[in-house]
């Protein structure tokens, strides 16, 4: 699944989070590169352990968390630190696969990567290129969103971000271990708590969904690693 989530970032949060990337260092993304992404990884990345960093991340974790669809399609058991990258002058990133393990700077957890999220801090007419393609069993799918909305989808995908033969494109990511592993289990969870949200805003809590709702919990319960 390939899942738009639009307006992740408040007006406010956006604009303090634009200025702190505009007006931020960038080293080489290869620092956190794996052997395959850094034979064709070529962005800048803003370098661990500075109080700009620590901000975002803070701002981004924060909004994600409090998001209904997200958490919906996500199921977040841990959310790795967000990064946040910077592509302009031709740089792009080729076909790869995500890492399965992560393991945060400074700490000794290690996180599995099950799902991705890209979120984006400048608008399209602001960059060229620098589409996110993302490769799955239902055929090619791009993405180019407005600035405060994420695109979600699998971390098993191939995906690539095309050059970016104009202006800057500014975004973070991100990956979380899901509490259903499984991508088509929790596609699967994902459509039937939608189909609960939308009999209970046209009809109540009547029986039905309540029965609905019970299904969706206890399917949680056996599916989820917690």
């Amino acid at each position: 699944m390939m899942l738009h989530v639009p307006e992740v970032l408040t007006r406010d949060e956006l604009a303090e989070c634009r200025q702190l990337l505009f007006a931020a260092d960038w080293e080489n993304g290869l620092v956190t590169a794996g052997a395959q992404a850094a034979q064709v990884k070529r962005n800048r990345q803003l370098p661990e352990n500075t109080a700009t960093l620590r901000r975002l991340r803070e701002i981004v974790t924060a909004a994600l968390m409090r998001n209904p669809l997200f958490f919906s399609a996500a199921l977040p058991n841990r959310i790795l630190p967000p990064y946040f990258n910077r592509y302009e002058g031709g740089e792009e990133f080729g076909n790869h696969v995500d890492n399965a393990i992560r393991r945060p700077w400074g700490s000794e957890i290690n996180i599995r990567s099950d799902v991705s999220t890209t979120l984006f801090f400048t608008d399209p007419d602001e960059y060229e290129g620098g589409d996110l393609i993302v490769e799955d069993s239902y055929g090619t799918h791009s993405a180019k969103l407005p600035a405060g909305d994420a695109i979600v989808y699998p971390s098993t995908s191939l995906h690539r971000v095309e050059p970016v033969t104009a202006g800057a494109r500014v975004c973070s990511f991100l990956w979380t271990q899901s509490m259903v592993r499984d991508d088509w289990k929790r596609n699967m969870m994902f459509d039937l708590d939608c189909t609960i949200q939308k009999l209970r805003a046209r009809v109540g809590d009547n029986e039905e969904v309540v029965a609905l709702t019970s299904h969706y919990h206890n399917l949680l319960r056996m599916w989820a690693e917690v």
